[in-house]
């Protein structure tokens, strides 16, 4: 039976940015951004490249609180470090990802790593909030520090490249982070003119970040530095073709068919998880972070 084309459904430009805490300058491309279907991804926020100074005292996000999915970052430039009322900490360099699952309720600090601030310099990254189905969201916090030596590598023929597994798999070759639903995330690094095949189901809400360079999707769209390639829910095959050399963040995934109830750091099902969150967190319930 032949394969048919996933089409694009939109090429998507950069929101304005804002920050947040004082280290993020980020794009929110879903769900503010765009009103799109991205399930099993609740948002994207997009820290395009942005030059930050030197600076002692590190920049970024204060303690604050997370119930109900999982808050996945992904390095391009720069370098972040994570603390959690778990006890979990970590630093992230080009190319390492953080996974931190909430569940039953987090909190957490990111920021600048140390060094990095003294230094200052181009800082790039993407965080994604992943959601979790209704039996996962009380479940137990937990941390997954992926280094991108340890991240699973496809190398693609004739030197077209390499797409990096961090979730999902691709080609044989499975992923580093464990997930709770079916979903993949790769970052395909590709060489100029060098061509990358993916296959992903009809009903996966599907999206790609240009991350640098420009692609050929399909033989017709073009996609440049900083956009968001947004695809139908019809058909499953998908080719890039890269102009330059470049990395696209891909993001394909089975959506949860679950209602959803939203409150600032809260993802849940219904309005009254929201309340108990907001009980659970004020008592105290989520720990305690410095």
């Amino acid at each position: 039976m032949e394969a048919k084309i996933k089409q694009v459904s939109a090429v998507l430009s950069a929101p304005a940015p804002h920050m947040v805490g004082d280290g993020f300058r980020v794009h929110n491309f879903f769900p503010k951004g765009y009103k799109i279907k991205m399930s099993p991804f609740f948002m994207l926020d997009y820290n395009s490249k942005i030059v930050f100074s030197a600076r002692n005292e590190p920049r970024g996000v204060d303690v604050h609180p997370h119930r109900g999915f999982e808050t996945v970052t992904i390095a391009y430039h720069g370098a972040v470090a994570h603390h959690d009322s778990a006890g979990n900490s970590g630093v992230i360099y080009p190319g390492d990802v953080q996974w931190m699952t909430a569940a039953s309720g987090i909190l957490h600090k990111e920021y600048h790593e140390a060094e990095f601030s003294k230094k200052g310099g181009d800082f790039q990254m993407v965080q994604l909030w992943v959601n979790l189905p209704a039996k996962d969201k009380m479940g137990r916090p937990k941390y997954q520090g992926i280094r991108y030596d340890d991240i699973a590598k496809h190398d693609l023929a004739d030197n077209a490249g390499t797409i990096e597994v961090i979730a999902g798999t691709y080609e044989g070759t499975k992923g580093s982070a464990s997930t709770f639903t079916p979903l993949s995330v790769y970052n395909a690094r590709l060489n100029i003119d060098g061509k990358a095949k993916f296959s992903f189901p009809e009903n996966y809400n599907t999206g790609f970040v240009i991350i640098e360079g420009s692609i050929k999707i399909n033989g017709n769209e073009v996609a440049n530095t900083d956009k968001f390639v947004y695809f139908k829910n019809e058909g499953t095959d998908i080719e890039i073709e890269a102009l330059e050399n470049c990395i696209v963040l891909v993001l394909s995934g089975e959506p949860i068919n679950e209602p959803i109830a939203q409150y600032g750091p809260f993802l849940m099902n219904k309005p009254e998880e929201i309340k108990q969150a907001l009980t659970d967190y004020n008592e105290g319930k989520f720990g305690y972070l410095e």
